[in-house]
């Protein structure tokens, strides 16, 4: 039996191919054949509340819970994308929903699972903005919008989003190595699971004189991106399209 992890999906109308890659992996024997399956933010590009009538959230929820109705759990932990993800769909959907921060034990290691954007605290302005968006106050305004107002406003946080990544050296949107060693340690955990970066790898480090080992999991632009754990160890392995 395998624990699964998949994030920075970043399913959008536009990329049809990605949308049906992730319907048949999650119909596919090694998820419901899994302990778990895990979703670790940023599974759309755009979340606009969870009244959204559009295709792409009823396409998802019926994929998550069919993985549900099979007996596998599907944790969902939000992201900068879908923050706004609520307890209403995850309930359509057969979501358990996760704070940031949570650890769970994951074939008998306690580990620290994250979406990973807090991690890249070197990014200021993108720091002043997320502690903005998840305010409750501000996040009721936006879905009081209507959903047309939703739909402009989060076209126009996109564009935002893009042109700060061009103008933002790479360096500084990576995690900050004092920011992940100080979660373990306050986590008390040598295991963290990541994504946000889209910088899939297995980093192996000392922490505190024991050995510690971070992962980050692969986005899906390209191609799919699926963590697999079990009792032996794990493994990155990409899902050709």
């Amino acid at each position: 039996m395998s624990t699964l992890f998949i994030s920075d999906l970043h399913l959008d109308p536009s990329r049809p191919q990605i949308t049906e890659l992730f319907e048949s992996y999650l119909a596919g024997d090694e998820v419901r054949r899994a302990d778990a399956l895990y979703i670790l933010g940023d599974l759309v590009e755009a979340w606009l509340g969870d009244d959204d009538d559009a295709e792409l959230p009823q396409r998802i929820a019926a994929a998550t819970r069919a993985v549900r109705d099979a007996g596998v759990p599907v944790f969902f932990m939000a992201g900068n994308r879908d923050f706004l993800l609520g307890a209403a769909f995850a309930e359509r959907a057969g979501l358990t929903l996760l704070d940031d921060g949570t650890v769970h034990d994951i074939h008998h290691r306690p580990t620290l699972l994250m979406h990973g954007d807090v991690l890249c605290t070197d990014d200021v302005a993108y720091q002043a903005v997320r502690r903005q968006v998840r305010q409750p106050e501000w996040q009721k305004q936006i879905l009081s919008m209507p959903l047309e107002a939703r739909r402009a406003f989060a076209a126009k946080a996109r564009e935002d989003s893009k042109a700060h990544t061009g103008n933002t050296m790479e360096s500084i949107m990576d995690v900050n190595g004092d920011a992940v060693t100080e979660a373990m340690r306050k986590a008390g955990v040598t295991r963290l699971i990541h994504g946000h970066t889209h910088r899939p790898a297995v980093h192996a480090f000392e922490l505190d004189g024991k050995a510690a080992e971070r992962i980050v999991l692969g986005d899906w632009y390209e191609q799919g991106s699926v963590l697999r754990v079990d009792d032996d160890g794990a493994e990155l392995r990409g899902l050709a399209i």
